[in-house]
């Protein structure tokens, strides 16, 4: 379905107010459209990778954080690694309180075609019927999934720096106690796109990048990931002005090779563009920042700035732009070496100079040390050399201009 039909969707759809819980409230007449209309965003999102193991008769309670509000919730459900069909009776949706406890009153059951469940097949997705009623904006959910029966394997986001939860068997996904889940996980289940209608001068920045995107290295379940600083900054605009953010980093991964598969890095970003990115409901501007993990696994600047110009073309192609992120050091990392020191300068070269992006972020200039470009300022470094802590998410969050992510 393309945004505009969704937009009409929407548009004709009726809205309830948000009471003091969250989501919940009742139905009035929807005011229209407004000035310019309305458009599909997603204003969470997460990549597609795979967890370890199985999953039987329990529910999983991920927790999501909302960038830009809206109106009319879909949550995008996810088998897209999977080797048989995921089967979910009971998904519901709520406010969250604190750890895995939803705050009283606010939780609401899903539907997917007017049905309480679903079967996704494998390498499938499904989209939920729009939840009626405002989704505010920087707001932490939870999602809660019912798993019938016993998973093959599970398509999960790893190292989410987010806490989510397991239960004891059976299905808890309308407990707002946190009482049945018991166990901690670093992984969302399932789930990789939260999309609402906003105004329709909103649109969507997909930030597709590693672990450095996915921010480890920051304080889990605070929300310090650089993409959520810069969610925040956009948050601060006028309505009109704002910006959604949709974090699609994947621990380790490649622009270049690598599949899929237990415990991976992921599909590379040439595979899984469309898939992860594209697909997204109103994705306009794709910022990229991925390269490191090709140059430590051998690749060359020349074979990288390769991979590079097909991302671009291929996002030229779609109708979208591409903002380009230079790399950030890793002196004093496992990464560096002088030769792969040479490579990572002369890609950053190639991005701040070729013109062949729509834009640049120079996270390197933002980050680096100033006595020793190779190495990130001591402030920044999160331990290891590599990947920036929660100071160093703020200073990357805060180095793009705002209407540098515009996609005009």
């Amino acid at each position: 379905m393309t945004s505009h039909a969704w937009r009409r969707m929407g548009a004709s759809l009726l809205m309830t107010a948000v009471g003091a819980a969250g989501l919940v409230a009742a139905a009035r007449p929807d005011d229209g459209p407004g000035p310019g209309g309305t458009e599909v965003v997603t204003t969470w999102g997460a990549s597609d990778d795979i967890a370890g193991g199985t999953l039987h008769d329990m529910t999983v309670r991920n927790v999501v954080r909302t960038s830009v509000g809206g109106k009319d919730l879909r949550i995008r459900v996810s088998n897209a690694n999977g080797d048989q069909p995921l089967v979910t009776d009971s998904v519901y949706v709520g406010r969250q309180a604190a750890g895995a406890s939803v705050v009283p009153g606010s939780s609401r059951r899903l539907t997917f075609g007017g049905k309480t469940s679903v079967t996704i097949p494998p390498g499938a997705m499904a989209i939920s019927d729009p939840l009626t009623g405002p989704v505010p904006a920087r707001t932490s959910l939870t999602v809660s999934l019912h798993v019938v029966g016993t998973t093959g394997i599970i398509t999960a986001h790893n190292r989410a720096m987010q806490h989510s939860y397991k239960s004891t068997s059976g299905d808890h996904a309308a407990d707002e106690s946190a009482a049945t889940y018991q166990t901690e996980s670093s992984a969302w289940y399932f789930v990789n796109a939260a999309i609402v209608t906003a105004p329709q001068q909103v649109e969507t920045v997909a930030t597709l990048g590693d672990s450095i995107t996915s921010s480890v290295g920051t304080t889990i379940d605070t929300n310090r990931r650089w993409p959520d600083v810069l969610a925040d900054r956009y948050g601060q605009l006028p309505e009109h002005r704002r910006l959604a953010i949709s974090n699609e980093g994947i621990s380790g991964n490649r622009v270049l090779g690598g599949v899929a598969k237990a415990g991976s890095a992921g599909a590379s970003a040439l595979a899984r563009l469309d898939k992860d990115v594209l697909t997204k409901p109103g994705v306009r501007t794709v910022l990229l920042l991925e390269g490191i993990n090709d140059i430590y696994a051998g690749a060359t600047a020349d074979e990288l700035i390769d991979g590079y110009r097909q991302l671009v073309a291929r996002v030229h192609a779609s109708g979208r732009c591409i903002v380009g992120g230079t790399l950030t050091p890793v002196g004093g990392s496992f990464v560096y070496t002088p030769e792969k020191e040479a490579a990572r300068q002369a890609v950053n070269s190639f991005i701040r100079s070729s013109g062949e992006f729509d834009g640049v972020v120079d996270f390197d200039a933002a980050t680096r040390d100033l006595a020793d470009p190779s190495r990130l300022q001591a402030a920044y470094d999160g331990g290891d050399g590599l990947h920036p802590n929660d100071a160093g998410n703020h200073a990357m969050g805060n180095a793009a201009d705002l209407n540098t992510l515009r996609c005009h």
